[in-house]
């Protein structure tokens, strides 16, 4: 068999916030600030009414919509969020009425954030391997500005809303061997405090406080980004030696690298310390920002619609981040 990616289709909400908006909000800093700092020039956020199985549902039917499957053929449903609808049930349930899934079909969300893309292609690169399922939906749907604090700018400048759908099958661009890891100890480095059976939320945890210029609650989202980035040049580059000596390749043998998309400084830093060559590293972020789980398959497919992908290509990617964890892994197309 030939276990890999048959399509790949995403999804962005309708309303943009942009550089010139919160540069109303944060004094001294420009819309050309942000852009230099992040890379990134406007991203996509949901409305109050809109969840995370509103962006799931619409990039599963944007991907049927190709005829490369349907619903009906469907036999397991991976979701990855980290703003689901509700704290139970899961939301691969709610998604499985919705897109009109066969109820023998499996379904469960998984809890990951800037990773969960590799760890979502081994869970369905298993679940084929063993016979447990022929095709895998694959969908990674973030509203991490639910969380945000709209005067954090440390975060909100960041992040964005999307979702994207991934069909894997025994037919498909076939996905190599994984490397995987997780280090526990930096769970505070990017974490939501409050609304979990640790700490509910509360009046208490609501209250404000200012912390170097950004305001935040034990509601809102809080990432240490200095933290993150020592986190990220410490294990990444050793993730990619490992999935290049497990695929028996040697990196001038990888025709694209596509890294979660995280934000430009940290992305450049991890091309130049690995020596990857400027061609072949790809960066599209600067219209949607970090959109967590779903950077990198909006990102391949946007490479493959530029023809940056061809046929014969072996694409390395690579995500890592809140947990803390990581992952990479091979695509041949």
């Amino acid at each position: 068999m030939s276990i890999g990616i048959k399509a790949i289709e995403y999804v962005l909400p309708e309303k943009v916030l942009t550089n010139e908006e919160l540069s109303c909000l944060y004094e001294d800093w420009t819309p050309e600030k942000i852009l230099d700092k992040t890379g990134i020039a406007s991203r996509h956020v949901v409305s109050k009414d809109e969840h995370a199985s509103d962006l799931a549902e619409r990039a599963a039917k944007k991907l049927f919509s190709t005829g490369i499957t349907t619903p009906e053929e469907i036999d397991f449903l991976l979701l990855a969020t980290q703003s689901p609808d509700y704290l139970l049930p899961a939301t691969a349930c709610i998604l499985q009425d919705k897109l009109g899934i066969p109820q023998n079909a499996g379904a469960f969300d998984f809890n990951l954030g800037c990773s969960a893309y590799i760890y979502g292609l081994a869970l369905a690169k298993s679940l084929i391997n063993t016979d447990i399922a022929k095709n895998v939906l694959l969908i990674m749907s973030e509203t991490y500005s639910k969380y945000i604090h709209p005067l954090d700018k440390s975060v909100r400048t960041i992040f964005g809303d999307a979702a994207a759908a991934t069909l894997i099958s025994d037919n498909g661009n076939r996905i190599g061997n994984f490397d995987l890891g997780t280090d526990g100890r930096g769970k505070d480095l990017l974490i939501v405090p409050a609304g979990g059976s640790m700490l509910p939320k509360s009046e208490a945890t609501a209250t404000e406080t200012y912390d170097s210029g950004n305001i935040r609650s034990l509601d809102n989202l809080f990432m240490d980004g200095a933290e993150v980035f020592n986190f990220t040049i410490r294990v990444v580059p050793e993730s990619i030696r490992n999935v290049l000596k497990k695929n028996k390749l040697t990196l001038d043998e990888i025709d694209l690298f596509i890294f979660h998309q995280a934000n430009k400084f940290m992305l450049d830093f991890l091309r130049k310390k690995l020596k990857i060559p400027k061609e072949k590293y790809y960066i599209n972020m600067q219209d949607i920002g970090n959109t967590v789980s779903a950077s990198i398959p909006i990102a391949l497919k946007r490479a493959e619609e530029e023809g940056k992908i061809k046929k014969g290509y072996k694409v390395l990617i690579s995500g890592f981040g809140v947990g803390l964890s990581w992952g990479s892994t091979i695509l041949y197309y």
